[in-house]
């Protein structure tokens, strides 16, 4: 026998019991594709909960230490001392009495004894306002001072109480020391001998020997042996014979 061709076939089986079941196929198709284009206009992640979510509410209570109270004993008052309540300021300190400087203060009180520092003529006199022949030098200038003739080693004294403040050796005058005696006052003994009998800060009264004449003027040394001694109030040079007594 002989077979029909495969289309031939398939139309026999379409126009039979196919057709149904082509149909059932479709609607199956139909049916599968409403059901996917149903669940796609749900919003996504969206899911139906299937019970009740169960919410489950955990109290935490915190641990509390028990911290024990740290209690001071206050102290018993002692009947013996009364308790005294602190000052919130400083106390000032006691004065402390002035001490006196170790140092020897000068004289504060002007001297009203004077005496020569020895005795000799007066060679040269005082003159600021006018020139006086200088031998050693050779011209006219002033002198600040009043020159005393005496003989090589006569001792000189100091002409009122004070004070020695220094023993120098100058350039032109020779040993020189000056003594301060108050008010404003001082005296300077030059051209001594090169070791006076005084240190600076010796206390010396009237009259006391604090050297003795020499030769160390450089500036002077043309005259005689002398003595070359001034006087100066507050810093400037005064005649000496205005505060020495006159000679007997």
């Amino acid at each position: 026998m002989k077979r029909k061709p495969i289309l031939e076939r398939i139309g026999d089986f379409m126009e039979g019991r196919g057709f149904y079941i082509v149909l059932s196929l479709c609607v199956a198709a139909i049916g599968i594709s409403g059901y996917y284009l149903f669940s796609s206009l749900q919003p996504v992640g969206t899911d139906t909960p299937v019970s009740a979510p169960t919410q489950v509410v955990v109290a935490v209570t915190p641990a509390v230490e028990a911290v024990k109270p740290s209690v001071t004993a206050a102290p018993r008052p002692s009947a013996a001392s009364t308790p005294v309540p602190a000052s919130s300021e400083t106390p000032s300190p006691a004065p402390t009495p002035a001490q006196t400087p170790a140092s020897t203060p000068a004289p504060t009180q002007a001297a009203d004894f004077f005496v020569w520092p020895l005795r000799g003529q007066v060679v040269a006199d005082w003159s600021l306002e006018v020139l006086a022949y200088d031998e050693t030098m050779g011209d006219w200038r002033t002198h600040s001072g009043i020159d005393i003739s005496a003989p090589v080693g006569t001792k000189v004294m100091a002409v009122a109480d004070g004070t020695v403040s220094s023993v120098a050796e100058d350039d032109l005058m020779g040993t020189t020391v000056t003594i301060v005696h108050g008010d404003g006052l001082e005296s300077v003994y030059a051209n001594l001998a090169a070791t006076p009998a005084v240190e600076a800060g010796d206390q010396v009264q009237a009259g006391q020997v604090i050297g003795a004449t020499g030769t160390t003027a450089a500036a002077e040394s043309a005259q005689a042996p002398h003595l070359h001694l001034e006087l100066r109030k507050d810093g400037e040079s005064v005649d000496p014979l205005n505060y020495l007594p006159e000679q007997s």
